[in-house]
């Protein structure tokens, strides 16, 4: 039975369509209405910032939901609020200061969604017979492949229509995922439901078991030490890094965007393959080699200068070993958090990761105006490059490998 999963696949496509939408859209709309490069970065800051928030404390709410009601109340918030935006806009007016607060309540009632969605694959792929590393593939794939394709299409969308009916798009996209979950995906067995009196400690005491689960882990929270450091990093390289070597190499700002599309495309790629051959592949050698090819080369490559072409492709390779990383964070996440405590683990993994990326943008440009382009590239290489080390020398990682007996 196969169709709950591929229904979970088609509304996670649609509200990471619509995050991108929102992600593109907000900027120009700010532009259009304000003409001020400030309030524009202040919005910018109005649709992240909440999603660590929401994902710090949201975690132990989605348990007490459950898995898919609480991914369809937050898609049903999430496009009503976004529907509020232009709707508000082209009738009674709306002012910048509730523009701020409906993104900022937009964002922190979408990441629920998202968790929710992330916690149902388990079950959802046991109940379709599908291996938890295909499962995992199609997930990653499905999310990144719908990145590469809604970024483009927001773009003509903005172009052709403008920033405030890709608003109503957006919208949409949440209404028509919650419709999916709903009338799509069963309940599974593993789900809790909703809470029930007396079925906890509380929300401060389950909050914190959450926590607590993953402080103790020591291999996930190597894993997610690792993530924290190099997605610091890669919001660096991309943000700020990656345009200025276009700028420097070529003078074309099309090659930032092809190697900005060269990685995204090449992981696509990378979580197709992994989902077919993934099971055969030792976990922990797999993981620990495609982090290290997914960062270090692509860095180091710029800071030696190479020509274009060659950047391009060593970046297309990277993302070709970064499609692996996800579906085995997947497998590693499923196999060894408890379904009672999956969404709040899940939870302050994705806060951890996303606490450290407004520093990465912060940090490559404040070092780059210090100490040059080439300097920075070679810094963040080696920084790349130590926080790769962990699965090659660390005992824990030899609990990844499925022979190996999982311990806390």
């Amino acid at each position: 039975m196969r169709r709950p999963f591929i229904t979970l696949l088609a509304a996670s496509a649609l509200s990471v369509t619509g995050n991108i939408l929102t992600m593109l859209a907000v900027p120009w709309f700010v532009l259009d209405t304000t003409g001020s490069a400030g309030l524009t970065g202040l919005a910018a800051f109005a649709t992240t910032f909440p999603i660590v928030v929401s994902a710090a404390f949201g975690g132990t709410i989605v348990d007490w939901m459950g898995f898919r009601g609480a991914s369809v109340v937050s898609d049903l918030a999430s496009g009503l609020i976004v529907l509020a935006i232009p709707v508000l806009f082209v009738t009674t007016g709306l002012s910048y200061q509730a523009l701020l607060l409906l993104l900022f309540v937009r964002w922190l009632a979408a990441t629920p969604g998202e968790t929710a969605r992330k916690a149902m694959v388990p079950d959802l792929s046991a109940l379709g017979r599908i291996r938890l590393e295909r499962a995992t593939a199609a997930c990653d794939g499905v999310s990144r492949g719908a990145t590469m394709v809604a970024a483009p299409l927001a773009g003509v969308l903005i172009l052709w229509l403008g920033p405030t009916v890709l608003l109503l798009f957006d919208a949409i996209t949440f209404l028509l995922s919650a419709a999916l979950i709903g009338l799509g995906v069963p309940r599974v067995g593993h789900e809790r439901g909703p809470r029930e009196p007396g079925d906890s400690g509380g929300y401060v005491s389950d909050l914190r078991d959450g926590m607590t689960f993953l402080w103790r882990d020591r291999l996930q929270m190597s894993a997610t030490t690792m993530i924290v450091v190099t997605n610091m990093l890669d919001t660096g390289v991309t943000q700020v890094l990656l345009a200025l070597y276009a700028r420097e190499a070529t003078g074309d700002p099309r090659a930032f965007g092809l190697l900005t599309g060269a990685l995204g495309a090449g992981a696509v790629a990378g979580a197709i393959v992994y989902g077919a051959a993934g099971e055969r592949l030792p976990r922990r050698l797999t993981y620990g080699c495609c982090f290290l090819i997914a960062g270090v080369p692509r860095i180091l490559v710029l800071a030696l200068g190479a020509p274009f072409p060659v950047a391009l492709a060593v970046t297309a390779l990277s993302g070709f070993a970064a499609g692996a990383i996800n579906p085995i964070l997947g497998v590693l996440q499923f196999d060894r958090i408890p379904v009672r405590l999956r969404a709040r683990v899940l939870s302050s993994i994705t806060a951890a990761a996303y606490a450290g990326m407004p520093v990465g943008g912060l940090l490559a440009g404040s070092l780059t105006e210090l100490t040059g382009l080439t300097f920075t590239l070679s810094a963040f290489a080696c920084v790349y490059l130590l926080a790769s080390v962990p699965p090659f020398v660390f005992r824990a990682w030899r609990e990844l490998d499925p022979q190996q007996p999982a311990s806390t």
